[in-house]
């Protein structure tokens, strides 16, 4: 089953022809035995494209887990050539469909292998914050109605993430506002409150839950923990800035 689902989810991929969903017949039973399939799904993708970078988190608030059936976040894998620095220009094409997030993201100073780690453990084992935009990707048809189980296969829906530089002060995060432009007009706004409260939360989450399915956080890994704003479905020719503040700016032109 699992050969399976990563055959067709990689060939969608590779041939840029989504596909209705995984069959009835390979859906695994539990967030367990998604995991599972992501993972193979995930090690397949990355064996050709520079191997891992890190980890992302999706749906860190109310509302997405609401509608998805969940009490907590999921999270993918984030992969070395999927990972930009700010400012590019990205191929449209590339993507089925360009969801901007903005995220605060950081990057691991050190291992992290115990699973019992506080929001004040994170803030000494990160080298800093960046301003993150993840692009979100779905190889689904109709990725919010698929349900949780095949998201998380789907390595979370993630497409790439861009950066931009880092910072060592971060103690404001759950009141700093980002603010997200598109050709020059601001669409949504947010801040770092909306991701379990503080984005530092969101990565103790993760390094807590990690454990439980062999995996563990590890110095040099990137993280980008969850939007902050609302989302926007950009379109080829946009100019996306997200404004992060005292933080900085992280720019991307789909051309």
């Amino acid at each position: 089953m699992i050969e399976d689902v990563v055959g067709l989810l990689s060939e969608a991929r590779s041939l840029r022809k989504r596909v209705p969903g995984v069959p009835d017949e390979w859906k695994p039973a539990d967030t367990r035995g998604a995991y599972e399939i992501q993972r193979a799904l995930s090690e397949h993708w990355a064996s050709s494209n520079g191997g891992f970078a890190g980890f992302k988190i999706a749906c860190t608030s109310e509302i997405p887990q609401r509608q998805l059936g969940l009490s907590e976040p999921f999270f993918g894998r984030l992969i070395r050539g999927t990972v930009y620095e700010s400012p590019l220009e990205l191929d449209a094409s590339r993507f089925f469909m360009r969801v901007i997030e903005p995220e605060f993201g950081f990057q691991i100073s050190r291992d992290l292998r115990d699973g019992n780690y506080t929001a004040e453990d994170m803030a000494a084992s990160v080298a800093g914050v960046v301003p993150g935009i993840e692009i979100v990707d779905s190889r689904y048809d109709d990725w919010e109605k698929v349900g949780a189980h095949s998201l998380i296969i789907d390595n979370a829906c993630h497409g790439g993430w861009l950066h931009g530089a880092m910072s060592t002060s971060f103690e404001d995060l759950a009141e700093h506002r980002v603010r997200l432009l598109v050709n020059g007009r601001e669409v949504t706004a947010g801040k770092g409150s909306a991701v379990l409260g503080h984005p530092l939360k969101a990565l103790a989450w993760l390094a807590n839950t990690l454990p439980q399915y062999g995996l563990a956080l590890q110095k040099g890994d990137w993280v980008t923990t969850g939007v902050v704003t609302g989302l926007y479905y950009a379109q080829a020719g946009d100019e996306v800035v997200a404004n992060f503040g005292p933080l900085g700016d992280v720019r991307v032109t789909f051309r």
